[in-house]
């Protein structure tokens, strides 16, 4: 049985025309749980708008449509041409990071549950750091760290180089889904321009951030969870003083 076989086998269940939905969708459907039950993987074939059509009965306006929300969804990549046709794409969770954020926006959360969420994240990633981290990633964060240093005045800058330090973190977990979670959550949170930020905060931030790559390069899973707890705890003390003032400032 080839993959396009496959496609059409939505558990033992045939294609029934008119049930419940449009037939675009119940496509779009039928491709979602072929990859979910891992009927079908990243590079197979889709097929073209000609092939669906004949393969569900339904007009090549319909397949156009399914395969266009396939397409916009992130599943499927779109070939024109001799030999073209829709395959399922390779996955890339980031590029949907930032409409995630617009979603989460567009829906009102407030600062305070974005930063409840990223303490979850971020203090799972310390921890998850201090247990994965490879000596790159140690050879990261101290890079980051020096570039910080050399930046301290520059408050703009600084707060940019925060924000890597953090994401460095994230990476240095090694799991991809805590690091989008991160990309997503800073899109909303993470200030461009933080109108709060002093010399005495840049320095405890520094000061922070320096033991928090101490205790990951020691191994220390349990205190590096506790000290980015502390740490974010006060991101979201400030934070969300910030947003009740309408100021959108934010952290480091």
């Amino acid at each position: 049985m080839n993959s396009q076989t496959k496609l059409i086998s939505r558990s033992g269940e045939p294609f029934i025309a008119g049930r419940s939905g449009s037939l675009s969708a119940q496509i779009v459907a039928d491709v979602r749980d072929a990859l979910t039950e891992k009927r079908l993987k990243s590079g197979d074939p889709i097929g073209t708008e000609k092939d669906l059509a004949a393969r569900y009965g339904v007009s090549r306006i319909v397949a156009r449509d399914a395969l266009r929300t396939l397409q916009a969804l992130g599943i499927a990549e779109i070939r024109m041409g001799k030999g073209g046709g829709a395959r399922v794409a390779r996955g890339n969770p980031r590029l949907f990071a930032e409409a995630l954020a617009v979603q989460l926006d567009l829906t009102g959360v407030t600062a305070a549950e974005v930063m409840d969420a990223q303490r979850a994240i971020e203090t799972l990633a310390a921890e998850l750091a201090a247990e994965h981290a490879t000596p790159a990633d140690h050879a990261r964060l101290k890079r980051l760290l020096a570039e910080a240093e050399a930046i301290i005045d520059d408050g703009d800058a600084y707060t940019r180089s925060c924000r890597d330090f953090h994401l460095a973190i994230a990476e240095a977990s090694h799991n991809r889904v805590l690091v989008v979670q991160f990309i997503s959550l800073n899109h909303i949170s993470w200030p461009s321009h933080n109108r709060t930020l002093t010399p005495e905060v840049s320095r405890r931030v520094l000061a922070v951030h320096k033991e928090l790559a101490a205790l990951i390069e020691m191994r220390d899973p349990a205190g590096a969870r506790k000290l980015m707890d502390d740490h974010v705890k006060m991101i979201r003390a400030r934070r969300v003083s910030e947003r009740d003032h309408a100021h959108g400032d934010g952290c480091c």
